[in-house]
């Protein structure tokens, strides 16, 4: 069995692999002060959770944007499985020709998203992964990967909107009935979701523009399946395509 970990800046998602099917899903919250025996504990309870054991882990392999949570991780599972990790990175055969100013730049996390986006979609492409922030990302007709857009993810919109404002509440990141609210707290909503389907909209209609063909859109992330719900473009979700790039990734380094 492969485990296969994506480390967010809000949340941690485990995937268990037997070959190409997914054998189960499971998410913890990103705690950057958390050990090494903090994590092996969480993920212990995990994998019994899911009628695992440890000997079934086989091996893993690790995208992370958290380098200390990363870290430990790494040795969590090196102590519990015996294994040790395969974290994506320099020197890790991914297939895909980066083409943006400085390719070291580019995040484990889209990576490993354009990994799945190749392997399952028509090309050209323009993956969305909405989480604490909102990257939209372009692989050309090639399966190169042009670049993108980076935006501030719903939540954090919202936090900072409390936060820097007198009157503003804390409200649920859920549709209101109409566009034109009719009071603050639909008003914020109405903000929230739709603004952030709008701009989706816009930031799709701009690429595709500029890449000069129509493209498959796909979408992934915690907040993906409620907002493209009221976008005009036809998106595809799949909340699981970073951990099917990281088993891609895993097949092409074994």
């Amino acid at each position: 069995m492969l485990l296969a970990v994506d480390v967010g800046n809000t949340n941690i998602t485990l995937g268990a692999f037997d070959g190409e099917r997914l054998l189960f899903t499971a998410r913890l919250a990103t705690n950057t002060t958390l050990t090494s025996d903090q994590y092996a504990y969480e993920i212990k309870n995990i994998l019994s959770l899911y009628h695992k054991d440890l000997p079934d882990i086989e091996d893993c392999i690790i995208a992370s944007v958290v380098p200390s949570v990363q870290s430990a991780i790494c040795k969590a599972l090196t102590n519990l499985c015996e294994v040790m990790p395969l974290v994506v990175g320099p020197g890790v055969k991914t297939g895909i020709n980066i083409r943006i100013d400085n390719p070291a730049q580019l995040g484990a996390d889209l990576v490993v998203g354009a990994v799945g986006a190749i392997a399952e979609y028509t090309l050209p492409c323009i993956f969305i992964d909405m989480g604490t922030a909102s990257t939209i990302c372009a692989i050309d007709k090639n399966g190169s990967f042009i670049g993108g857009a980076i935006c501030a993810g719903v939540k954090l919109t919202l936090n900072a909107l409390c936060k820097n404002t007198s009157q503003l509440p804390y409200i649920d990141i859920e549709a209101p009935q109409n566009v034109i609210g009719t009071n603050t707290v639909d008003c914020m909503k109405s903000g929230l979701i739709y603004g952030t389907a709008a701009m989706i909209d816009g930031i799709v209609e701009r690429m595709e523009s500029e890449i000069g063909e129509p493209c498959s859109i796909v979408a992934t992330g915690g907040l993906s399946k409620e907002i493209i719900r009221f976008c005009k473009t036809d998106i595809i979700y799949n909340e699981n395509l970073l951990l099917d790039g990281l088993r891609i990734i895993y097949e092409k380094n074994r």
